[in-house]
């Protein structure tokens, strides 16, 4: 048993605090110490969230806010990866980027929805660019300042063996930055759901941003609370996958 724990026992951590917090909520509405009007009780958002689920507008709305940040993480995220490593191997091009990132990263991304709608249309272009914008910022930044971390040691020894620019990118700079990368990735899968969210509520027909959106506009509290949860469930989802794939490539970190 006590293997186990030990084992198991931050997982247990993880999924217990969420639980907990559900139960305060409850009690508070039930003691009427929080307006229900405003935070429905947990319980009234199950009941409406199996009805969503069996209706299956939930898992519609789901799959299409999941399509997006998946096609906006592809072509924000392996673009950073790949321009990171560059820019943490080569001093010039990492000078020359820099400041376009330091420049354009403080920009609050929301802020270019008006824009990109200008540019993209209403239609699914810009809502994968503002997921893809969100998540090119963090991966980039954490896998230039992996690669930069690295010993020069391990790249000299690498130049000892031969090792030309694609073998130093697979084996030094790429396994080097992993920590880094994974850290960057997990910013920028939030990022992605938050911007994904915004770009739904504007020009949207389905998605979960539209859903909460458009169950404020009815004034359906609960609906809203079930998109809301949803996200916040997708993103506890994610980190957890991040942290057993971190712990698969980087076992020595979890040690």
């Amino acid at each position: 048993m006590k293997p186990l724990l030990e084992r198991h026992g931050d997982r247990l951590i993880g999924v217990l605090s969420p639980i907990l917090l559900l139960i305060v909520w409850e009690l508070l509405v039930r003691f009427h110490w929080i307006s229900a009007q405003f935070f429905p009780a947990p319980s009234s958002i199950a009941v409406t969230f199996v009805k969503l689920a069996r209706t299956g507008d939930l898992w519609l709305n789901v799959g299409v806010s999941l399509r997006r940040l998946l096609l906006g993480f592809i072509i924000g995220g392996v673009p950073g990866l790949l321009l990171g490593i560059v820019m943490g191997l080569s001093r010039p091009i990492r000078l020359f980027i820099e400041p376009l990132i330091a420049s354009t990263y403080p920009i609050p991304k929301s802020a270019l929805l008006p824009l990109v709608l200008l540019i993209f249309g209403l239609g699914e272009s810009s809502k994968i660019a503002m997921v893809a914008m969100g998540v090119f910022y963090p991966v980039i930044m954490n896998t230039v300042t992996g690669v930069l971390q690295i010993s020069k040691i391990y790249f000299d020894v690498g130049t000892n063996f031969g090792a030309g620019r694609w073998k130093t990118f697979r084996t030094i700079a790429l396994p080097g930055a992993a920590p880094f990368i994974i850290t960057g990735v997990k910013l920028g899968i939030g990022m992605g759901l938050i911007l994904i969210s915004i770009a739904e509520m504007v020009g949207a027909d389905s998605g979960l941003g539209y859903m909460i959106w458009n169950a404020w506009q009815l004034m359906d509290v609960e609906t809203m609370y079930v998109g809301l949860f949803m996200i916040a469930f997708l993103g506890f989802v994610f980190t957890l996958l991040l942290d057993e794939i971190e712990r698969w490539l980087l076992p020595w970190r979890a040690a």
